[in-house]
């Protein structure tokens, strides 16, 4: 789980050439959830751009919920993230936050 602004390229049935700002909401080695204003059509090929880079994908996923729509992109099998290739701004690590001893566990006990 993640939150990072990116921004999102992708071309139209049309021909149309499309530029966005989206917010990415999760990211893993194979994939992205980025919440979007408007919806993408399954299949749409498109770029996820940040600050040193891009990741290519194809959106695999697109639903309405509350304030946007939530668009998945499966990555291109070339493509794999890790977060040494890119590190959004707010990277919630499950492992780190599981081993880490909890609150409670750190207070003394009362005597």
């Amino acid at each position: 789980m993640c939150a990072d602004m990116v921004g999102v390229q992708w071309t139209d049935d049309g021909g149309q050439a499309h530029k966005c700002t989206g917010l990415l909401e999760d990211i893993s080695p194979h994939g992205a959830c980025l919440q979007l204003d408007d919806p993408l059509p399954l299949g749409t090929e498109l770029d996820i751009e940040y600050h040193k880079g891009r990741l290519a994908g194809v959106v695999s996923y697109c639903y309405f919920c509350e304030i946007g729509y939530w668009v998945g992109v499966q990555f291109s099998p070339k493509i794999k993230w890790s977060p040494k290739r890119y590190r959004p701004r707010h990277l919630l690590n499950l492992k780190k936050l599981l081993a880490a001893p909890s609150p409670a566990a750190k207070r003394k006990p009362a005597q």
